[in-house]
């Protein structure tokens, strides 16, 4: 489509309120609930969701009370989708620290100048990017035409936000019982040992019977958690990309782990085991944490290469447009007349991305104490930060910033400043510390440049004014980069409370950090489990060459606690109903299937913002040592298939009925 034949929904000539205060003030008020939210589901799923549904129905909501219009709508939900895709850059990377042992607790500090630097960085490069992008005929943008749809569909007085508002009121709640009541409501793992003889032969122990948590031998088996946001979560990725995620946990619970007890009969008394004492089901995790989740490292690295192998055609074109946009920006090359082609100065983007390069430098330097260290991972940091902004912003034109690779994108960036340092000779923290800043700054700029470039591309469609797209971005950056450490604080700390390890354990596993932490380690300062990541390596490789889907997925699936890929499993199975149901409607049209889809979206979203904010709530509760009033006096694991049945109700019947309403 070429700029003269694109008509938006508000024509260029008028001038409607836009970059309003209560916009921008809505916006950022979103952006720290869903980012909270996000950091939750990111530490203990591996997973975080695109806020640009949830916030677009918000701020219908909002501004259909307070009579606003839909260019405000616009600022809004470019504000608060800041906040979700700042955090996922951050949970992606910053607990590496922790895991790699660089701090012992989370450093307020420098986890908010790595963000904001990160987030405005990703912000000024898209800038430069903008118009080869959104204009590009090629570049479908199905997540961005997607939300536009949503917001005209609210100025003929449709929004659907009851469906995320109950659905959150109901993730919330049962979060409350299951977690802060001193009830398990469903006993989040239902554990039963199967046990079989030649097990309990080959170990050297005595006869088997069902159901002894005490009986050695054993296999681990274990129920979903009754969890509203893995079940959302599930259900919005779908019943494939679910069972793939699920097939990898399947693997390392149900086959690993026996094979480790059953192959080494002299494991059991091992030193590592010794830790676990009698209860098999901590030697279980044992083997887990140090056996399994090491190999799970080494597929996921194959993974990732393959993956950005797989898009290697779409990374270059994203590239090249990037260098050709950034040497006609320069030129001076592009006139802007229309609002709806108006950007910030160029000029101050590029002072911007200068400006941005001394304080990251001298953080670097604050964490090498090498200056050398420091300019060449501040070199590293902005040139991978460009290519790999414009490849996420690329990648998300033609796949949605759902699907959008960062970790894979941040992986490549790590390894280069890991080889960097090494070369250097700087080894050690130092060196790793210098590797995790750059891979930090890097995932935030890329999360935020595919996040932008949606927005940007609503907003095209809709008629907003890019500059003050930008100016709401770069507010949400700043507000979010200040406020965003705290959640991951207060889940960490709480979780240690509890009696649990924090991050990196299986409260919060915190998969693509964990990942980050190794490779660093491994690469600077020699500490990597080089066996286990090998075989792993190789694991995924046979994976490629059998072609079975996504090996990156089920690498995933490992190194994840299984009731938490189970209950993922099960949210794919709910949408395989929900997809089998609505096609035997008959004479349901495109829009009705739409509608359908977009109401499954919307309550399955509510789910995962409900429990993960009451989930924060409940951990500050944790760290001020107080405690929910006592709803229910003893545990009980029947609720939990109550759970299972409402959610997975809630989730077929209310998309169902808006697939069958007339229009």
């Amino acid at each position: 489509m070429s700029d003269k034949e694109f008509k938006p929904f508000v024509p260029a000539e008028q001038t409607p309120p836009e970059l309003t205060i209560r916009a921008v003030v809505l916006g950022v008020v979103m952006a720290v609930a869903l980012g909270a939210a996000n950091a939750y589901l990111g530490m203990r799923a591996g997973q975080t969701v695109a806020a640009t549904f949830p916030a677009a129905v918000v701020a219908m909501a909002f501004f259909r009370f307070f009579k606003g219009n839909i260019l405000e709508e616009n600022v809004a939900r470019t504000t608060a989708s800041v906040g979700e895709a700042l955090v996922a850059g951050a949970v992606f990377t910053i607990p590496a620290f922790l895991l790699a042992g660089i701090w012992t607790e989370f450093d307020y500090f420098e986890s908010t100048i790595l963000m904001l630097v990160g987030g405005v960085l990703g912000v000024l490069f898209v800038i430069l990017l903008r118009r080869s992008l959104i204009n590009d005929p090629t570049l479908p943008f199905p997540e961005s035409v997607a939300a536009a749809e949503i917001h005209k569909a609210g100025q003929k007085g449709q929004t659907g936000a009851k469906y995320l508002f109950y659905s959150m009121g109901l993730g919330g709640l049962i979060e409350l019982f299951k977690n802060g009541s001193g009830v398990q409501l469903f006993l989040e793992r239902i554990t039963g040992f199967l046990n079989y003889g030649s097990f309990n032969g080959a170990i050297g122990v005595g006869q088997t019977t069902f159901g002894s948590a005490a009986q050695p031998g054993a296999v681990l088996l274990s129920t979903p958690a009754a969890s509203p946001a893995y079940l959302g979560v599930g259900y919005i990725i779908g019943p494939r990309l679910g069972s793939i995620t699920f097939a990898g946990g399947v693997f390392a619970w149900w086959f690993m782990i026996p094979a480790v007890l059953f192959f080494n009969p002299q494991f059991a008394d091992s030193a590592l085991i010794a830790q676990a004492g009698s209860d098999w089901t901590a030697i279980n995790n044992q083997i887990w944490v140090n056996l399994v989740r090491p190999i799970a490292v080494g597929a996921m690295i194959v993974g990732a290469f393959w993956t950005l192998f797989r898009m290697r055609r779409s990374l270059i074109e994203g590239i090249g447009k990037s260098i050709a946009d950034l040497k006609a920006a320069r030129a001076g090359q592009v006139v802007q007349t229309s609002r709806i082609d108006r950007d910030l100065p160029f000029n101050w983007t590029a002072g911007g991305v200068v400006a941005a390069v001394v304080p990251v430098t001298i953080l670097y330097y604050y964490f090498s104490g090498h200056w050398g260290g420091a300019f060449g991972s501040a070199i590293v940091m902005i040139i991978a930060g460009f290519f790999f902004s414009a490849v996420a912003g690329y990648l998300v034109g033609v796949i949605g910033s759902s699907s959008n690779p960062i970790s894979g994108l941040t992986l490549s960036t790590l390894l280069l400043a890991a080889l960097l340092m090494t070369m250097i000779g700087l080894r050690g923290a130092q060196g790793v510390a210098a590797v995790l800043g750059v891979a930090a700054v890097v995932c935030c700029a890329c999360a935020i440049a595919g996040d932008m470039l949606q927005d940007l591309k609503v907003g095209h469609l809709l008629g907003g004014t890019p500059k003050a797209m930008e100016i709401a971005e770069l507010i949400g950056v700043v507000a979010a980069a200040l406020l965003m450490t705290f959640p991951m604080i207060i889940l960490h700390r709480a979780d240690i409370l509890r009696g649990g390890t924090g991050i990196g354990g299986a409260e919060l596993p915190a998969p693509q950090a964990g990942l980050m932490a190794l490779l660093s380690q491994g690469i600077v300062g020699g500490e990597m489990a080089w066996p286990l990541i090998v075989f792993g390596m190789a694991f995924a490789l046979m994976l490629l060459l059998i072609n079975a889907p996504s090996p990156m997925l089920i690498a995933v699936g490992m190194y994840l606690p299984l009731q938490t890929t189970f209950a993922i499993f099960v949210g794919g199975v709910i949408r395989w109903i929900y997809d089998r149901r609505a096609r035997r409607i008959a004479g349901l049209t495109e829009e009705a299937r739409y509608r359908g889809e977009n109401t499954g979206t919307l309550v399955a979203s509510g789910l995962i913002a409900g429990e993960a904010l009451m989930g924060v709530l409940l951990a500050l509760l944790v760290i001020f040592e107080m405690s929910p009033p006592q709803v229910l006096a003893e545990a009980s694991g029947w609720p939990g298939l109550l759970v299972f049945a409402v959610l997975g109700w809630i989730l077929v019947k209310f998309p169902l009925d808006q697939a069958r309403a007339k229009s």
